[in-house]
């Protein structure tokens, strides 16, 4: 039986950090539940899971509702379920040492200093898993990477923000569809 693909975004639930840069990965798994008519609501592994078909592909939307930090033991939890495997894990995430914008796929990876990651890293104990990355690095220098990772996008951000979820979008189908050297090709 082939694995269902599981697209675990990152972020902090709740209203006050909706629009924040740390919440890319719930705004890009939003968008995909958007685009294929299906809510992201189930309630599963301190995650809320919607079920989606993408490229034909059975597909489970996540958003750990853990914060941040503890990403890893929702992840762990979902990966426990029979019809999921660590080989179709796709984790979205916010990267403050990418440029703003630059999306950047990989097939596994260090952390790179993000928290989520860790926590999956940790949880997990491996770093073999398909992540993509969302730059959100400023042109200034950051005294408090803390404060600035939960900040809401400046003006100037905001108007690119949808740009670069559906270009994210676009990355994560062709992982799907096509694998994830095709992707990493296209998008890197």
């Amino acid at each position: 039986m082939d694995s269902n693909w599981l697209i675990v975004g990152l972020g902090n639930p709740g209203a006050a950090y909706e629009r924040t840069r740390h919440n890319l990965g719930f705004m890009l798994v939003d968008l995909l539940a958007k685009d294929f008519q299906t809510q992201i609501k189930r309630d599963e592994c301190r995650s809320l899971i919607g079920r989606a078909e993408i490229e034909n592909r059975k597909t489970e939307l996540a958003k750990p509702q853990t914060f941040m930090n503890l990403s890893g033991e929702s992840v762990s939890c979902l990966l426990k379920k029979e019809d999921r495997n660590i080989e179709r894990l796709i984790v979205i995430s916010d990267d403050l040492a990418l440029p703003f914008g630059k999306i950047r796929i990989r097939a596994s990876g260090s952390h790179g200093g993000q928290n989520g990651l860790r926590s999956i890293i940790d949880c997990l104990g491996t770093n073999e898993f398909i992540r993509l990355r969302i730059g959100i690095m400023p042109e200034h220098p950051v005294s408090n990477a803390s404060n600035f990772v939960l900040e809401n996008f400046s003006k100037s951000e905001s108007t690119e923000v949808e740009k670069i979820l559906e270009t994210s979008a676009d990355a994560i189908r062709t992982v799907i569809r096509d694998g994830i050297e095709r992707a990493m090709a296209e998008f890197n």
